[in-house]
């Protein structure tokens, strides 16, 4: 029997908390069985004893993390036999090191974020914090203020999981993020011009909000990629981008439709000007920005072929 079990991560008081003990009360939850909560620190933040009855959930706290073993957690799912599984698991801990016994089933992992500690932790322990939300569906950043760069906050995050829902909230709601303004480009110009650093902004916006570039013109300098699966008029221009350390670098590109494309080699250097479109891609997985290659010349690669997120001034 697969149980379906969900992780929240975060540095301390980041507001795991807060976010299982709302969800626990909600009519959504409210399932027949009991729930396991494994709690991995002592925040400032605390469940109560009667809600957590009412709720049928049974907590228990586990605060080495030499403790948290296959072996442990089996022994608490023949202890408790809960229908699901709830953790929170220590920020301070190496994610990559967290294991599920075969029976537990990870459904949903969440990262929170205080994003008064954002900058702070994305300094000094980056690569902790990056194995926190790589593989995290939601992100959500709480206690955002006014004055907050949330879009530099949005583009460090995505540079390292481009698939995660990013949630940015205040004491009064959600916060919408990314306006024209924020962006390294001028979204009016035609065609729009992106260096390096913009094309790695253009590629991390578009996917999540391609409204506003359908039917407008781009123009970049890019690397060829043709994937052996692709028809010869389609080919991939992108960079290499640099996420959290030079050993994690992952490629940005879009499918671009080019009568010429067969004539083109594999890693040469092209300048790329396209119509930005929407459409069905299976590498998608459905959905997604799709060029219209208008023009494309061979080139000589950029003096800083790689985008580094963290050097908005590279071209």
């Amino acid at each position: 029997m697969n149980k379906p079990t969900y992780v929240i991560n975060g540095f301390l008081d980041s507001g795991k908390t807060s976010f299982f003990r709302y969800t626990l009360t909600q009519p959504y939850f409210k399932t027949k069985g009991r729930t396991l909560l494994i709690r991995c620190e002592d925040g400032e933040e605390d469940y109560d004893e009667k809600m957590l009855g009412d709720v049928r959930t049974d907590l228990v706290t586990i605060e080495e993390e030499a403790e948290f073993t296959t072996q442990r957690l089996s022994a608490l799912d023949k202890e408790y036999n809960p229908e699901r599984i709830l953790i929170e698991y220590n920020g301070m801990w190496d994610f990559r090191n967290m294991k599920l016994p075969p029976e537990w089933n990870l459904e949903q992992q969440i990262s929170m974020i205080d994003a008064s500690s954002f900058q702070m932790y994305f300094t000094n322990m980056k690569s902790l914090l990056a194995e926190q939300i790589r593989n995290s569906e939601l992100i959500m950043f709480n206690r955002c203020e006014e004055g907050m760069d949330l879009a530099s906050y949005k583009r460090n995050v995505k540079a390292i999981n481009q698939k995660a829902e990013i949630i940015f909230e205040d004491e009064n709601g959600e916060v919408n993020v990314t306006l024209d303004e924020d962006l390294p480009f001028d979204v009016s110009a035609d065609p729009i011009e992106l260096n390096g650093f913009g094309f790695g902004m253009f590629y991390l916006d578009a996917l999540d909000n391609l409204e506003r570039y359908e039917g407008k013109n781009i123009h970049f300098r890019g690397m060829v990629l043709k994937p052996k699966q692709f028809p010869k008029n389609r080919f991939v221009p992108g960079r290499m981008a640099m996420t959290c350390c030079a050993q994690d670098m992952q490629f940005l590109g879009f499918v671009t439709d080019y009568k010429g494309a067969y004539k083109l080699k594999d890693k040469e250097w092209v300048e790329v000007t396209a119509r930005v479109g929407r459409g069905y891609v299976e590498e998608y997985h459905g959905e997604g920005p799709v060029l219209t290659a208008i023009n494309v010349e061979k080139c000589e690669a950029p003096g800083q072929p790689v985008i580094d997120f963290s050097n908005p001034d590279e071209n």
